[in-house]
């Protein structure tokens, strides 16, 4: 929370509840809570206050039998090992051939594969925590937070969750007197709680361009959260991806600074509600992340360094953290990368700085899952893990993610003893996270009770999460308007994505990598099962033509069925083609190629020679490249990773029961080389320059940025506004006329961009400045109005500071556009423009 924004926020939500007589009792709720976090501050000692500050995985304190720990597997020959992953069913998920060589010796190479055989076998043993354990974390290490999913492996069901998040608390609150916070990644719904509602994942959340929808969603995974008996989500990501071949795409916000602020604030309001300070039963506290610039890493590649311009920083990559810190985001995770040459877990500019200083901002930063170690053993920035601590926490981090090493609480402590830690900034980390605590209420009511929460799960909530769906997936080509495709004609449904539900949830859901899940969703279609449903079976011919390989890489495919596919071909009018990637999550998700692959192109390529019209689905986690397909393609759909019930949602919409609204909320390249955004410079498209070499620049996508189509068509007349010359000082007021002028009910988002005709440095191409997503009947007009500060057209300056100069900027919305004329110069020496 900002601290001069702390009581303004909560006031003004009292001021429309309660009246004045609210006002005084949240300043006095406001005051007692700093009061009792000073008196509780000085009562502690420096070990309490440093166990406090270390955040550990939830494995630290689980109970795992003898026999299948790593160390114990690691002993036993081929056969030995082969028996217990057949005993314990993990045949399909484990080869003990591949993991121990001839010699009896494992591989090193597959210490990580051992550490997840174990936990898989501990699952299936059912999860249980050690109160040995238990007592040596709390009480010896006094750590103040436990996190991710139980057992490290896959979901699981409330009651668990319930059980368990409540005896941690209650060893937490018997050894150390001081409640912990549990955190957890529920990234897209309850994805890490068996029988939870899913949703499309935050990339097509944005695509819906429907802030009211990112609310629901957050109040809806806040609420099944909350059932579980945790209160601290890792969400949302306010990441901006400039880089498609990011495997972290899926989770960022799209490449749009603006798009991203107003999605963000909707679902951040949804998860942690409308006070801050005061977070009930049925709400989340918010973590924010990565702290920022994570999303554009110079090669695309994840946890790689980024290096970024200074107004790009600040006016792009900054932006949509800055506007939820000032929406309430109570907290924030690091950056996991190095933004120019800098670590994001020790860049004091940006934590202690541009946030906590600049900002007043009285939240708790954290690491990401052992980013501090990456100080020295990654980035080669520190020297070793005792300096490694020593930047971070000096930079501003207030909690330690560590999350599997007991020692860092007494390292912590040598660095504090030596006076290369200040005692003052232990407390001031100390003081955030006690605030962070009695902001969700662990104090006075540390424990949970799933009996309060009979929505979990239910029809309602999976309603909204199909909605969702519906409005992310997106129309990118219709050519003789194929589509809604006709009843009772034949079809021809093949690809690797055509019968999965990994493929439509992605990472995340379930497990980490989202594989080895099925049992979690079986009783849910898949776009197979759906279209069936809708067409009947007797019109849908299936034949995967490439399938992937489950159980190995998420790469890996068999491209043995193409002839198959092809040879179905002849006696159906439809072909759909379902193809993309399966799931990965973070650094496994890392390509060279952003080409679709190449199984996958030859099938759709052969389909594409019988002559029969190709409907293309893509089911992704980040445009896969397909240049050589489109022109043989009659439509193309992008449904991304739509979640559960993105199946049945695709199915309504190839059928015309819905029609589409989605837009890409990312610039679809079309060439390795082509990668670009919309707000590209404008020197990146010209004619060609007159002169001896005839030089010449063009941009070259498959689909911009805001692109989508719908089975209606839309009309836009009369951009009005209210004054045509304006200073700094103004707020200037649009409207324009919308008309649903074809024969079916439709949605549209109306986009209002703008572009700076001439700059004192380059200008960008044009900016997304508004948005409003409207439903028009067939006939129907609306008129749409909008507003816009003009500070908002400002831009960083070569000296670095804030301009908005005299001179004419462009306004478009839709086929409409006028031109406006700055009259005076505006330069802010802030960092931040209010």
């Amino acid at each position: 929370m900002l601290r001069k924004l702390t009581t303004i926020i909560i006031l003004t939500s009292c001021v429309a509840i309660s009246g004045t007589a609210s006002i005084k009792s949240d300043k006095n709720r406001i005051k007692d809570r700093e009061q009792k976090i000073e008196k509780q501050l000085s009562s502690m000692s420096l070990e309490q206050k440093i166990g406090q500050m270390v955040q550990l995985e939830v494995n630290m304190i689980t109970q795992f039998d003898q026999r299948y720990t790593v160390t114990a597997l690691q002993k036993l020959s081929v056969k030995e090992l082969s028996d217990i992953i057949s005993k314990f069913d993990l045949t399909n998920e484990y080869d003990a051939t591949l993991m121990v060589v001839s010699n009896g010796k494992p591989k090193s190479s597959n210490d990580y594969q051992y550490q997840c055989l174990s936990q898989a076998i501990n699952y299936k043993l059912g999860f249980k925590l050690d109160k040995t354990k238990l007592q040596n974390v709390f009480q010896t290490y006094r750590v103040g937070s436990i996190l991710n999913m139980l057992g490290g492996t896959c979901a699981a069901e409330v009651d668990v969750w319930n059980k368990a998040t409540n005896t941690i608390q209650e060893a937490a609150l018997k050894y150390s007197g001081i409640p912990m916070v549990y955190g957890l990644d529920q990234l897209h719904g309850t994805t890490y709680t068996a029988k939870g509602t899913l949703f499309p994942h935050q990339i097509g959340m944005v695509a819906t361009f429907n802030p009211e929808l990112a609310k629901r969603m957050g109040e809806i995974s806040a609420y099944e959260t909350r059932a579980c008996g945790v209160r601290w989500l890792f969400s949302p990501s306010m990441d901006i991806c400039r880089k498609p071949s990011w495997p972290r795409l899926y989770e960022s916000m799209g490449e749009d600074p603006y798009a991203a602020s107003v999605m963000g604030e909707a679902y951040l309001k949804g998860l942690q509600g409308d006070d801050p300070n005061n977070i009930d039963e049925y709400h989340v506290g918010t973590c924010l992340k990565h702290y920022f610039g994570y999303g554009v890493p110079d090669n695309g590649i994840d946890r790689t360094p980024a290096n970024v311009n200074e107004q790009d920083l600040r006016e792009k990559l900054f932006t949509p953290f800055l506007k939820a810190f000032q929406n309430g985001a109570i907290a924030t995770m690091t950056n996991s990368s190095i933004l120019n040459g800098m670590n994001g877990v020790a860049n004091k500019k940006f934590l202690q700085q541009w946030l906590k200083d600049d900002l007043e901002w009285d939240g708790l930063i954290v690491t990401d899952w052992g980013d501090i170690e990456n100080l020295y053993i990654r980035d080669h920035i520190a020297a070793s893990q005792k300096d490694a601590i020593r930047m971070a926490i000096n930079a501003g981090v207030d909690m330690m993610m560590v999350p599997s090493q007991l020692n860092y609480g007494e390292t912590l402590k040598q660095l504090v003893e030596d006076g290369c830690v200040a005692q003052e900034r232990i407390d001031d980390a100390v003081r955030r996270i006690l605030r962070l605590k009695y902001r969700l209420n662990l104090f006075d009511n540390p424990y949970s009770n799933d009996n309060k929460y009979p929505l979990f799960g239910s029809a309602a909530h999976a309603a909204v999460a199909k909605q969702m769906a519906v409005e992310s997936e997106i129309l990118l080509k219709n050519e003789d308007n194929i589509l809604p495709l006709q009843h009772g004609k034949k079809i021809l449904l093949c690809g690797p994505n055509a019968n999965t539900i990994r493929g439509l949830n992605g990472g995340w859901s379930y497990s980490w990598q989202g594989n080895n899940v099925e049992k979690f969703s079986e009783q849910y279609n898949t776009i197979l099962e759906a279209m069936t449903n809708k067409f009947g079976s007797d019109n849908i011919i299936f034949e995967h033509g490439v399938a992937y390989e489950e159980h190995k890489e998420w790469t890996a495919e068999d491209a043995s069925g193409i002839e198959k596919a092809v040879a179905q071909a002849k006696d159906v009018d439809y072909i759909i083609a379902c193809v993309g990637e399966n799931s990965y999550a973070e650094t496994t998700g890392n390509i060279s190629d952003l080409n679709l692959s190449s199984n996958q192109k030859l099938l759709v390529k052969r389909l594409q020679e019988t002559g029969k019209p190709v409907i293309l689905i893509l089911n992704e986690g980040r445009p896969r490249l397909i240049h050589d397909l489109v022109d043989g393609c009659k439509a193309i759909v992008n449904i991304m990773l739509p979640g559960n019930y993105g199946g049945d949602a695709l199915a309504d919409l190839l059928s015309g029961d819905e029609n589409f609204s989605g837009r890409l909320p990312f610039t679809y390249p079309s060439h390795p080389n082509s990668f670009t955004t919309y707000d590209f410079k404008v020197c990146e498209a010209r004619e060609t320059m007159p002169g001896t070499y005839n030089y010449e620049a063009h941009t070259n996508t498959q689909w911009w940025f805001g692109e989508g189509m719908s089975y209606t068509t839309f009309e836009y007349s009369n951009l009005e506004i209210n004054k045509s010359s304006f200073d700094a000082g103004d707020i200037i007021e649009f409207s324009i006329m919308v008309k649903n002028t074809g024969n079916r009910k439709g949605k549209e988002t109306v986009m209002l961009y703008s572009q700076d005709l001439s700059a004192s440095i380059i200008p960008d191409n044009r900016r997304l400045r508004n948005f409003k997503k409207i439903e028009l009947t067939p006939g129907e007009s609306q008129t749409v109005s909008f507003s816009i500060n003009a500070k908002d057209l400002a831009f960083i300056g070569s000296d670095g500071k804030w301009h908005l100069e005299k001179g004419e900027y462009k306004i478009t919305v839709g086929n409409q556009a006028t031109v406006i004329n700055c009259v005076s110069d505006f330069t802010s020496e802030t960092n931040i423009l209010n």
